[in-house]
């Protein structure tokens, strides 16, 4: 498929965080992850336990308390799985973090502030994560005045001659 002779799935969505440190820099790349695919495979969503009522019969119990905790560990998870895909091109070495182990993923920040970074930097990385993964307006108008300014005629150039011609029509030599 294209889009004005453009292939999207050829467009990467990257966000790129420079943290400071003295003389060198740590750089994180967070690129948008296309879909959730793998996560729900590697986590299927819950099912609420079932229970008798009188009058209705078998119902889902979706108030269960250790639904809703399945429910709650499987969201944590999922941000996390974010996290750490989108990170996929920073190259990190994780501590604890298994790609393979989803009760792992949730360690993504601790791995970090024991690298050394902060929470404020923590907070940061997850920012790009979420802007490498979203459409938010800023990104949309920047889009729209970037494709605008391409296709506006330049106004400091003239569609007349850009040399002056040496005679007239009459064969005259031209003025200057």
């Amino acid at each position: 498929m294209k889009i004005g002779g453009v292939d999207p799935a050829t467009l990467k969505s990257e966000e790129i965080l420079v943290l400071p440190r003295g003389e060198m820099n740590i750089v994180f790349r967070a690129q948008g992850v296309p879909d959730y695919d793998e996560f729900n495979a590697l986590c299927p969503e819950p099912t609420p336990p079932r229970v008798q009522r009188p009058k209705v019969g078998w119902v889902e119990n979706e108030e269960d308390p250790g639904y809703k905790d399945m429910v709650a560990t499987r969201d944590k998870r999922r941000i996390a799985w974010l996290v750490i895909n989108s990170l996929t091109p920073s190259d990190i070495e994780w501590d604890t973090v298994d790609y393979d182990n989803p009760s792992t993923w949730v360690h993504w920040e601790d791995d970090l502030q024991k690298g050394g970074l902060s929470k404020v930097e923590c907070n940061r990385i997850m920012k790009a994560v979420f802007q490498a993964n979203s459409l938010d307006e800023e990104k949309l108008r920047e889009a729209r005045e970037s494709f605008l300014a391409g296709h506006q005629p330049d106004q400091n150039v003239s569609s007349g001659l850009s040399i002056a011609p040496e005679t007239t029509q009459s064969g005259e030599p031209a003025s200057e």
